[in-house]
């Protein structure tokens, strides 16, 4: 399955929720080319946030192309719709090159009997012991077995291939890259479960370049993982093996790749993903999203003065909201809110006070990743007071700019894509 439009081997989706940071993100990749690092990046933005912030996925590209031409980057980027569904597609079509197709609230959908016994028989060769190069273990999948994978996973797949289909008849196909994404059902998906995701998406005609699995573990938004690192790492490893696997036995784009969903501040991850990357020469993609937010408030932080009011008013709104903020990211974050400050208390804090709780450096005894998270989702209350916070950003770019590329380029690229 060929693709025109091809995905780099590297990529990182750069969210930015106020379309103030295109700029400093853009920086911190340049950075990493001057250290020999080529990683593509991607804005990204979901209609959810753009619904809440006031924004148009068109603001997102023409952040992107004012970025890219005022610092005069020679590489390529996207502009991506992010975890978009057949309700949410239209506004995206124009102005994105990247589409990330949500399907996950199709899995489990039953499937007709006759059309699941026809996906088996035509991959039947995925039956039995299945050998994927450098995985240690063969997969040994019964006929039974393979029904209950398809009939759990092939509406998903096909609810892809509805989708790619209806961006196709808008756009070039030459001129989109397709991820799929799964990363929001209940449980991870196995290895015999993504082969056999991946045989239905070839079937249906899907070219995805990207696909992002649900892994084992807790991916909270802005905060670390939080799991088993050693057995992330064996299923990581294992689904590039079946990803190279696919490439080759199922004529998926040799571009295809996986896709890491809230990556941003996994720390503890990033060592074991970037000696997997390296051992099987993968391409990985990952999504950072609300980080940039945070680094704004930090600058802000930083700043002092009315710029310091600001944040610490947005946190005592935030916590007086806190189960409607919360609400619509309830499987991403995971807030005690007895380890959460008093508001009345982070008043008396200084700059220094707010920017170590909020700042994520898991060595320091001041960072608080209650705090992080309650402010990770509490953009809808920056967003309410409207031009008063898009002013404060301009007031203090600079120093939210330095805190933005340094977060973007020090602890991400670097960690993920830098050498040992």
């Amino acid at each position: 399955m060929m693709c025109d439009m091809k995905l780099e081997p590297y990529s990182m989706g750069i969210g930015d929720r106020f379309g103030h940071q295109g700029l400093a993100q853009l920086q911190a990749f340049i950075l990493a080319r001057e250290r020999g690092i080529s990683v593509t990046p991607v804005w990204n933005k979901s209609y959810r946030e753009h619904a809440l912030i006031g924004s148009e996925p068109a603001d997102v590209r023409r952040e992107a192309d004012a970025a890219v031409q005022s610092l005069g980057w020679q590489g390529s980027y996207r502009v991506d719709a992010d975890h978009i569904n057949q309700k949410t597609m239209e506004r995206f079509l124009e102005p994105c090159d990247f589409f990330t197709l949500d399907v996950s609230d199709f899995i489990g959908r039953p499937s007709p009997r006759d059309i699941v016994e026809a996906v088996v028989e035509r991959h039947r060769r995925l039956l039995g012991l299945v050998r994927i190069p450098w995985l240690s273990v063969s997969l040994d999948i019964t006929r039974e077995q393979a029904r209950s994978l398809v009939g759990r996973y092939y509406e998903a797949a096909r609810e892809a291939g509805r989708m790619y289909r209806a961006i196709t008849r808008v756009r070039r196909a030459d001129s989109v890259i397709i991820e799929v994404s799964m990363d929001e059902a209940e449980q991870p998906q196995t290895p015999a479960e993504l082969l056999w995701i991946l045989a239905a998406l070839a079937d249906e005609g899907v070219p995805v370049q990207s696909f992002a699995p649900k892994f084992s573990g807790r991916f909270n938004k802005g905060v670390d993982y939080e799991g088993d690192v050693a057995a992330f790492s064996q299923e990581f490893e294992a689904d590039l093996c079946v990803l190279a696997f696919a490439r080759a036995e199922l004529g998926l784009p040799e571009t295809l790749k996986l896709s890491v969903h809230s990556g941003s501040d996994k720390f503890s991850l990033y060592d074991p993903i970037r000696r997997a990357l390296g051992k099987y020469g993968a391409g990985l993609h990952v999504k950072t999203a609300g980080t940039t937010w945070l680094e704004e408030l930090t600058g802000l932080a930083e700043a002092g003065g009315d710029a310091l009011r600001l944040v610490k008013e947005i946190y005592r709104h935030a916590y007086s909201r806190l189960t409607e903020l919360c609400a619509p990211y309830a499987t991403v974050i995971a807030i005690d809110r007895r380890k959460l400050p008093a508001p009345d208390e982070v008043d008396r804090w200084t700059s220094a006070d707010y920017v170590r709780s909020l700042r994520h450096d898991p060595a320091s005894l001041h960072f608080n990743p209650h705090f992080r998270q309650l402010l990770h989702v509490a953009y809808p209350v920056a967003a309410q007071r409207g031009s008063e916070y898009r002013s404060a950003l301009a007031a203090h770019a600079p120093t939210i700019a330095r805190n933005v590329t340094e977060n973007l380029f020090t602890r991400h690229l670097l960690r993920l894509f830098g050498c040992e």
